[in-house]
């Protein structure tokens, strides 16, 4: 069974470079800080994610996120301030040190400000960290710490998990903004038609489902 955590022991964790699966509002999540490359390099490892594809990254507040985005359309601030805290990931484009430590090559990557107490409180004391759902790459997404500890029994390379009980397991929707034009990158717990209201765009404007 995979080390059960405090919140104290999670963040002394994050901070010193390990790899640590999290409840959050959608599903548990495998997270690293962004401030250790190395820890981000052994979350790609975990997940056997390919380099190919970058992790989004979480943060406590929009405001933490300001040194990490080069562009924040006017769509994208209506979709925030409407959705977020919540299951909402926003891909823009992102500074040039964070691409190359989630592995972007496209220039862009997924930010979200996750709806969990507990979660927030870790991100408060580490800042922001890449996180991705806890799983194998191409398999079902855990729910539960027990589901993490079966995902992850033989890979050695997750130092703990913060047990919160069981998550709603929805993981969260992904759109993409290119300046105001968007588009919904994965169906989740927030619908389009949602996306859609919150942006303050009809179908016929902009926005497309992928």
């Amino acid at each position: 069974m995979t080390r059960r955590l405090s919140v104290d022991e999670a963040v002394e964790a994050l901070v010193a470079g390990g790899v640590v699966a999290l409840p959050t509002d959608t599903v548990y999540g495998v997270a690293a800080s962004i401030s250790r490359p190395e820890a981000v390099a052994r979350l790609f490892a975990l997940k056997q994610r390919p380099t190919t594809v970058a992790l989004p990254v979480v943060a406590a507040s929009p405001a933490a996120l300001h040194d990490l985005v080069t562009e924040w359309p006017d769509g994208a601030d209506r979709l925030s301030r409407a959705l977020w805290p919540g299951a909402l990931t926003i891909v823009v484009g992102a500074s040039a040190r964070l691409c190359e430590v989630v592995a972007s090559a496209s220039t862009r990557v997924g930010f979200r400000v996750p709806d969990d107490p507990l979660l927030v409180s870790v991100l408060e004391r580490t800042g922001p960290l890449a996180l991705t759902s806890a799983n194998t790459h191409g398999h079902a997404p855990c729910a539960s710490a027990g589901e993490v500890d079966v995902a992850f029994a033989d890979e050695g390379l997750l130092d703990g998990v913060l047990d919160a009980g069981p998550r709603g397991g929805t993981v969260s929707t992904v759109v993409e903004f290119i300046g105001e034009e968007w588009t919904l990158r994965r169906a989740g717990a927030i619908s389009a038609e949602t996306v859609r209201s919150a942006v303050g765009a009809s179908p016929e404007d902009f926005g497309h489902v992928q």
